[in-house]
């Protein structure tokens, strides 16, 4: 459902909306009345009615204003006021309260688990192969069509795959589904429940609820009121971001809407992926090539570097240990901005994350998505079509810029080696989604991918298809394949150790 504009979609947007104008314009003692208002503002009786009823949609809109907030979600079994612990986000610092990912249960339906079950498309062959195939006797004929007795069956799928009729349907909880780390579990009343252990925030869960029941925390409450108090704040923008403002938006509209936010300056973050492909580059050839190393895991996806670390613990001096794009840039705006706050804007949820690491947090003062960004415009009526900056941003290359698609980053240190290696032999995997790349993992560990630079991308798609992106993957990747295709150069050069901002 990424880039489909639903009506849990709206809601979603609407919410960050309502949170960016009221962060942008309430006072200290309209601060809880505005808050409080903004479930009414968006849920009344003339809203789509998605689910049965206002009260409900309203319900769920509190929560995800608590969310928005970066407050934790009101327990249920206690009275909680909804502004509850407010005061404590009412800040203009970084606000993090774990877990990043939250359920909110008035918004989920319980969806069932994975499992079969005949539809009225069954002919009620003769031949019954469903029957036939089933491993563990499970199917019946009853009335003269197929049954699956569910206290037996153990979900194998083979009576879906014989059906000639494709009369058997798969039932999956959509976040259990788009999970690849096996996160999603269900509470006692078989609604979905994140098992913390196991997440690693990339989202895909979120986006794929149809229901709008899942939902990540926000930064963009706390962040506006930094901008208001003013200050040096300096916006570092991930390449992903083409195309997600409208067709037209070029980058300097976007600079310049940017400036009129309140940003000091924008730098790219395609700089700092410009830096880690060389460095990536010396690495595999200095010592995987050389058998030093067994092989060698990108580190720019934290979702994908978390899965490796935690689920893959030998594995871990195979990660890279340069700094993520995000990282680099940050550091270096701080070498020349050392009293700036450094705000990063990408289509990643899993980033949030990554700044709150302790080696992270003082490089990186917040991080906002582009759907959180596209709110700030419309809370203060931003048209970015009327804005226009005098320059565009730093030019970064193409690989570094088309480090936002999946197979990007190994693409960009195999043009690498080509050109600064040559005759050297390189030998790139990369894998997207956290399933794959769970099994690319496991094959790594197996001794399989030995010799290879492998490259882990937690989103179907890269970064274009994360989880605060604006559009549709297929609309991302064509607008991304444009600008690195327009780019001045194709590769960062050999020597490159900064960033270069002036």
């Amino acid at each position: 459902m990424r880039g489909l504009d639903t009506p849990v979609r709206k809601i979603r947007r609407k919410v960050f909306e309502e949170v960016a104008r009221v962060a942008f314009n309430s006072t200290s003692e309209t601060l809880i009345h505005d808050i409080e208002a903004i479930p009414y503002r968006i849920v009344n009786e003339d809203t789509e009615n998605y689910r049965e009823g206002v009260y409900r949609i309203r319900s769920m809109v509190s929560e995800r204003v608590r969310l928005a907030m970066g407050m934790s979600l009101r327990p249920e079994d206690k009275p909680v006021h909804m502004t509850a612990g407010i005061e404590e986000s009412n800040i203009s610092e970084k606000y993090y309260e774990p877990p990043l990912m939250q359920v909110v249960p008035s918004a989920c339906a319980a969806c069932e688990e994975k499992g079969y079950e005949v539809s009225n498309q069954c002919k009620g062959c003769a031949a019954h192969p469903c029957k036939e195939v089933c491993p563990v006797g499970a199917i019946s004929m009853v009335n003269g069509h197929s049954y699956i007795d569910q206290t037996k069956c153990i979900k194998c799928g083979k009576c879906k795959a014989h059906c000639p009729y494709d009369a058997i349907a798969k039932k999956e909880r959509p976040c259990q589904k788009a999970c690849g780390v096996n996160a999603i579990t269900s509470d006692k009343f078989g609604r979905a429940k994140i098992d913390n252990d196991k997440c690693v925030s990339c989202g895909q869960c979120m986006v794929s609820c149809p229901f709008g029941a899942i939902s990540d925390k926000s930064q963009i409450f706390q962040l506006i009121r930094a901008l208001k108090e003013g200050g040096e704040i300096i916006a570092e923008i991930a390449p992903a971001f083409v195309g997600q403002f409208g067709d037209n938006i070029t980058p300097r509209n976007l600079k310049a809407a940017l400036k009129e936010l309140g940003f000091a300056e924008v730098y790219e973050v395609a700089l700092g992926a410009d830096i880690g492909a060389i460095a990536e580059t010396h690495h595999y050839v200095n010592k995987v090539v050389t058998g030093e190393l067994p092989f060698l895991l990108t580190s720019c996806c934290p979702a994908w570097a978390m899965l490796a670390k935690t689920q893959f613990p030998t594995l871990i001096d195979q990660v890279s240990q340069e700094l993520t794009p995000m990282v680099a840039t940050a550091r270096t705006i701080k070498k020349e901005h050392p009293e700036a706050r450094v705000v990063f804007i990408g289509p990643c949820a899993a980033k949030k994350l990554e700044a709150a690491r302790r080696t992270v947090r003082s490089d990186v003062d917040f991080v906002i998505t582009y759907e959180e960004l596209q709110a700030m415009f419309d809370a203060k009526d931003i048209d970015l079509t009327e804005y226009e900056a005098e320059s565009s941003f730093h030019n970064a290359t193409g690989a570094g810029r088309g480090y936002a698609a999946a197979g990007g980053v190994a693409a960009a240190i195999e043009e690498c080696v080509k050109e600064y290696y040559p005759g050297v032999p390189v030998n790139i995997r990369h894998a997207e989604g956290l399933a794959e790349c769970k099994k690319t993992l496991m094959l790594a560990k197996a001794g399989k991918m030995n010799g290879c630079l492998i490259e882990g991308m937690a989103c179907p798609g890269g970064c274009i298809a994360g989880a605060g992106t604006n559009i549709e993957v297929a609309k991302a990747k064509k607008a991304l394949n444009t600008f690195v295709a327009n780019s001045s150069k194709n590769i960062p050069a050999k020597e490159l150790e900064e960033i270069e901002l002036k």
